[in-house]
């Protein structure tokens, strides 16, 4: 991978080396989606923006403690709100 951070265009994690790629359907890595969220050509889970918002918040806070829970909520909405995956139903 460049130097170029790019995140999961479905939950916004950080793609920051080969093993956190999901896979496509032939096992190749996909370098837009994380492994937590896509395996082998699919989505992992058949999540609403919604429902992956009140996934993502606690990884959220804790990787950023400073922030409350309304703030991380609020933070969420508007990464995944422009991710890939989420783009259609906005």
């Amino acid at each position: 991978m460049d130097n170029k951070i790019v995140f999961c265009q479905s939950c916004g994690m950080p793609l920051l080396d080969k093993e956190s790629l999901g896979t496509n359907e032939d096992g190749t890595p996909n370098p837009q989606y994380c492994a937590y969220c896509f395996q082998k050509g699919d989505f992992t889970a058949d999540l609403t923006m919604d429902e992956m918002i009140e996934t993502c918040v606690p990884f959220m806070m804790q990787g950023h403690p400073e922030l409350s829970s309304r703030q991380a909520h609020e933070m969420m909405r508007l990464v995944l709100s422009s991710l890939k995956r989420w783009k259609k139903n906005n």
